[in-house]
């Protein structure tokens, strides 16, 4: 009994040895893992063209609430509950909102109305080009003569169009978004009454283990956002200050109103100098020649590489920390997905994901390929 019971024990402590698997198994394995990778970004991404209209509101509210937050606290020193404090704020963001509407509808309303003063230069304008056109296109037929009499023998058919049902179609897209749009005030409401208890909410989610590298990173992740919303607007308002002073001296109309636009629209990551020469070159389109066109062109342009090269690096990029290959991708990514909304979430979206990459020891490689 005594030897049984020993030669059991022995058998016990015999450890197996390890016996890897083979290298077949391993590359199965590793295609498996990296086929669910792909499959869950192809969801992921689904999922934000679908449910685009309602994550933009959400991103948006949440970037509100950021910009409003100060407010919020500034109430709470002066011992006021944090509710009418994000109450107030609210009521601020609103009369902002109906004070730049309605400025913008005026303006809107005046070039509308100055409009024929300028009617004659631009049907001038209009007509060289289309002179042009016409020259080129003429060009074109002389030279190749066999397409033109193809294009006469041919027979084109044209579909009727009907404009009733597009108006409708149209109609219940525009109440759809405005529907949507209307949820950002209480979005906003709820976001900064509720600001303590969803972060606290949201660490608690985590593992025990976990939950001080999810506090820090819900932290940086909020000091991104701040450094990102104060510095655009900073560089916003400079550039339009700066376009403002350069557009009156060229004497184009409404030049405080095109310098506001341009100035903001230049902040659009390498997209914003085209942008930014649109709403100058439109108003000036017949009354501007050679000389201010460069000059609006040098300005623009100037105040953007200025803006970027001196600006951004001290109010921005520390916080940001993306090269521009990635800055790029984001671009093109988050524009294709959500259109123009796309473009300006696009750098605090993946500003986020880099945050949370480097946070996270198993993503850490790809926060250092985001990096600079």
């Amino acid at each position: 009994m005594e030897q049984e019971r020993a030669e059991l024990v022995n058998e016990r402590a015999e450890v197996s040895p390890y016996v890897p698997p083979p290298p077949h198994r391993r590359r199965s394995d590793h295609i498996q893992a990296s086929a669910q990778v792909v499959v869950a970004i192809a969801v992921v991404l689904a999922i934000c063209y679908v449910a685009k209209l309602v994550l933009i509101v959400l991103l948006v509210s949440v970037l509100l609430a950021f910009m409003l937050a100060p407010i919020v606290d500034g109430c709470e020193r002066m011992k006021v509950p944090r509710g009418v404090g994000a109450l107030v704020a609210v009521l601020v963001l609103l009369g902002l909102f109906y004070g730049m509407t309605y400025f913008f509808y005026n303006r809107a309303v005046q070039f509308v109305q100055d409009l024929p003063r300028y009617s004659a230069n631009i049907r001038e304008t209009v007509g060289k080009v289309r002179q042009r056109a016409q020259q080129i296109q003429q060009t074109k037929e002389d030279v190749l003569p066999s397409s033109r009499e193809e294009d006469q023998g041919a027979v084109r058919v044209r579909q009727q169009t009907d404009w009733a049902d597009t108006l409708t179609q149209g109609a219940g897209k525009v109440w759809e978004v405005a529907l949507t749009i209307s949820f950002v005030p209480f979005l906003v409401f709820f976001m900064l009454t509720w600001q303590e208890h969803a972060r606290a909410a949201t660490v608690m989610l985590f593992q025990i283990e976990n939950r001080n590298t999810a506090y820090v990173t819900l932290g940086r992740i909020s000091a991104m956002i701040r450094s990102f919303l104060v510095g655009n607007l900073f560089m916003g308002l400079f550039l339009s200050a700066a376009s403002t002073v350069v557009f009156g001296i060229l004497h184009l109309p409404f030049f405080y109103f095109l310098g506001f636009i341009s100035g903001f629209l230049s902040l659009i990551p390498y997209l914003g100098p085209v942008l930014a020469i649109v709403p100058p070159l439109a108003a000036g389109l017949g009354q501007l020649h050679g000389g201010g066109v460069l000059v609006i062109f040098a300005t623009v342009f100037a105040l953007h590489i200025f803006a970027i090269n001196v600006f951004y690096p001290k109010l921005i990029g520390k916080r940001l920390q993306l090269n521009p290959l990635v800055v790029t991708i984001a671009l093109l990514l988050w524009g294709w997905i959500w259109g123009a909304m796309g473009l300006i979430l696009a750098v605090p979206i993946t500003a986020a994901l880099k945050i949370i990459f480097d946070h996270v020891e198993s993503l850490r490689p790809y926060g250092a390929w985001l990096g600079e």
